[in-house]
């Protein structure tokens, strides 16, 4: 990917030494915004008057639709489950969106690493803020996503759909 970002001229030094180039980056978010955002709390008289702590559950999701040119979409979905003992502490899900455009050419081979690692790398700390927020109206402390390494969910996704396709070539074979 280092090779297709775009590097600005170094400016030339005063004293001769060598100056370090600035690499840009060639994705930038044109907008940020939630688009659907939900909280729910169906037993707060029973989960709020406890002093035991929830057990949460959390998924993450990332989702790009193109849009136009070099302009995608990208939804980071992200879901919160709470229980205490058996019951039904919170749930709260987040689809936060950005716009993203890609600066330049950017090859199709690195598209899908740019939308679902470096978009949602960028998403991530307010999609966070807004979790935690949502979850601190609902009476609960903040709930506080930990990082999440984007890079290894896209691995994961990428491994699981070469399972997928050799599964079926499998299958397909002994039709």
């Amino acid at each position: 990917m280092a090779e297709d970002a775009k590097t600005a001229p170094a400016p030339a030094p005063a004293d001769g030494a060598a100056q370090p180039r600035t690499t840009i980056p060639p994705i930038k978010i044109v907008a940020q915004y939630v688009k659907d955002l939900s909280f729910e709390n169906p037993n707060a008289s029973k989960t709020l008057t406890t002093r035991q702590a929830p057990q949460v559950a959390v998924n993450v999701d990332v989702r790009p639709n193109p849009l136009e040119d070099n302009r995608f979409e990208v939804l980071l979905n992200i879901k919160g489950d709470a229980k205490i003992d058996d019951n039904q502490a919170f749930i709260v899900e987040l689809s936060y969106g950005a716009i993203v455009e890609f600066d330049g050419e950017v090859k199709k081979e690195h598209q899908a690493p740019l939308l679902l690692i470096e978009a949602p790398r960028l998403m991530f700390p307010f999609a966070r803020a807004v979790i935690a927020e949502a979850v601190r109206n609902g009476g609960f402390p903040p709930l506080l996503v930990q990082p999440i390494d984007f890079a290894d969910l896209f691995r994961k996704q990428i491994q699981r759909l070469a399972a997928a396709q050799q599964a079926s070539k499998a299958t397909a074979g002994q039709a």
